[in-house]
């Protein structure tokens, strides 16, 4: 039976992405620095994890920090960086009891060295997870997957190892950093932007959006189940019609 009685566990998306948008306003609101709101965001990650591991999602891809963030003041870096340690190193006994494991898109090379120390040891620790895999995107952004892959696409056909005429739509996937996991079937994007955001350009293709006005902070797992419930109930026809579909 799922976690909430209104949710068909035989339709749930397989993967999940999230753009956490809007810690900055939401502690504005409430006269406080934008760490703040960071600060305040940890319970809105539990609850959306946790309430996607005890549903059945498979994967769910956070957007933690884009390349683009990096521009930021160095006074806010510097503080998501720290809290970003200080969560990982706080949070991995959990995944670790729900059997969680852990991943990361991005290019990490250019987190702190604690950062990636941090963070590689907790995905060592939880490699072994099998209920779900969370992913966590650092330092990335959707043009900065496509260019890594491009060069690597590249690197193959200069070394002879791949024909230009060969390179097709699964070559690419296979070169992006999400090579081995399902396309997101559902995207929930929090604050209200209509928008993007330059993450996983290649992989939203076809997946469905769902855009709430809620603060990132003030999210919660009955919102989750809210966005899985208005994916369910649509219609998914990636480009066929209605009757195709019935037919099929």
């Amino acid at each position: 039976m799922s976690a909430h009685p209104a949710i068909d566990s035989a339709r749930l998306p397989r993967h999940v992405a999230v753009i956490m948008d809007g810690n900055g306003r939401w502690a504005k609101k409430r006269g406080g620095l934008r760490i703040f709101g960071h600060q305040s965001a940890i319970t809105a990650v539990r609850d959306t994890v946790e309430a996607a591991a005890e549903l059945g999602v498979s994967f769910l891809t956070l957007y933690a920090f884009s390349t683009e963030n990096w521009g930021r003041p160095k006074h806010e870096v510097m503080a998501l960086m720290q809290l970003l340690v200080h969560t990982i190193r706080q949070e991995t006994p959990t995944l670790l009891k729900n059997s969680v494991r852990l991943q990361s898109i991005g290019d990490t090379t250019q987190l702190p060295e604690a950062c990636q120390r941090e963070l590689a040891e907790a995905i060592e620790l939880t490699a072994a997870g099998t209920r779900m895999t969370l992913v966590l995107a650092l330092s990335y952004s959707g043009r900065w997957d496509l260019a890594q892959a491009a060069r690597r696409v590249a690197q193959e056909v200069a070394q002879g190892n791949l024909q230009p005429d060969d390179v097709t739509e699964d070559t690419v996937a296979g070169f992006l950093a999400t090579a081995g996991m399902p396309d997101p079937e559902l995207l929930i994007r929090t604050s209200g932007e209509q928008r993007i955001s330059n993450f996983l350009l290649w992989q939203l293709a076809y997946t469905e959006l769902y855009i709430t006005e809620l603060l990132w902070p003030d999210f919660r797992r009955q919102h989750f189940y809210e966005a899985i419930l208005a994916y369910q109930s649509r219609e998914r026809r990636f480009g066929k019609t209605s009757e195709q579909l019935t037919v099929s």
